[in-house]
């Protein structure tokens, strides 16, 4: 029933910038829970940003020192991933992810059930 699609992944350079997008259909961006993860090569799959139903509260992984920004477009049901001055690590496939209302524990991938196809990231030197 629901379905996410991440686009806007691509090749770039260190030091550049990407905005992925998650379109979600089968449910509303604005009244559901939305999450970007990452998953790189031999490596578990790691939360980065989320946004709260309704009030839209953000929470970021430590990791990205303030270079992501995760907002949503409620008129075109899409939540969208600001990425900027990426580094290698930043290197992974980026999933979008949602659930019905918000958890305390959003930065586990377990507690999260719906998931897009995932959408590659590279960034190189």
């Amino acid at each position: 029933q629901v379905q996410l699609v991440e686009s806007g992944g691509g090749w770039v350079q260190v030091g550049d910038s990407l905005r992925l997008a998650c379109a979600a259909s089968g449910r509303s961006v604005r009244t559901s829970a939305m999450a970007w993860f990452r998953q790189a090569p031999g490596k578990e799959r790691e939360f980065v940003a989320a946004i709260r139903e309704s009030n839209g509260a953000t929470r970021y992984a430590d990791s990205i020192q303030g270079r992501f920004t995760i907002s949503r477009d409620n008129s075109k049901n899409t939540v969208y991933l600001q990425m900027n001055n990426l580094k290698p690590e930043d290197t992974a496939t980026y999933y979008c992810a949602s659930r019905s209302y918000w958890t305390v524990q959003y930065y586990l991938a377990q507690h999260w059930g719906d998931w897009g196809q995932g959408t590659q990231v590279t960034v190189s030197s």
